[in-house]
């Protein structure tokens, strides 16, 4: 299916202005429906965001290197942890081999939960999904590969006071 190829869209409507409006926009609409996610289940947004990257994170998270991803002091991100915790989202797990090693791991009943709120954008994203060709969804996929690339730089560069 071709029928996201945008031939009918201005040479305007693909410049930097216009892409960041749209990245702003499906931000937004993606904070909507975790704030949403939040407060149905009485976390803070931090809790769901939290969430999202022990879930994402190919290999499990330590509470230090969620701290940093985070930007949050240490206590928060403790606090962060019991709260999750408690609702029965993650579980702590000290290494066998370094009891000071904890990792955090997304518990299953806490995902078939999160998958059943989630299930609506699932098919939205499917949908949108469907009206581009693969050709086309391999340029996307290297667009955003490539923004949150530069992002992950501008993230880690120093910044000047001035």
């Amino acid at each position: 299916m071709d029928g996201g190829s945008g031939e009918g869209t201005r040479a305007e409507d693909l410049g930097l202005h216009a892409f960041a409006a749209r990245l702003r926009r499906m931000t937004a609409e993606f904070n909507r429906i975790a704030h949403e996610f939040a407060s149905e289940h009485g976390l803070h947004t931090t809790d769901v965001q939290a969430l999202v990257m022990i879930f994402d994170s190919p290999t499990p998270l330590t509470p230090s290197r969620l701290r940093e991803e985070l930007n949050l002091t240490s206590g928060a991100v403790t606090a962060c942890l019991d709260r999750l915790e408690r609702a029965g989202h993650i579980r702590r797990v000290r290494e066998a081999h370094d009891r000071r090693v904890v990792h955090l791991h997304y518990l299953d009943a806490a995902k078939e939960f999160a998958a059943a709120f989630f299930r609506p954008v699932g098919r939205s994203t499917a949908n949108a999904l469907d009206r581009f060709s693969q050709d086309e969804l391999r340029t996307v996929a290297a667009f955003l590969d490539a923004l949150n690339e530069e992002l992950g730089v501008l993230r880690a560069a120093p910044r000047s006071s001035s």
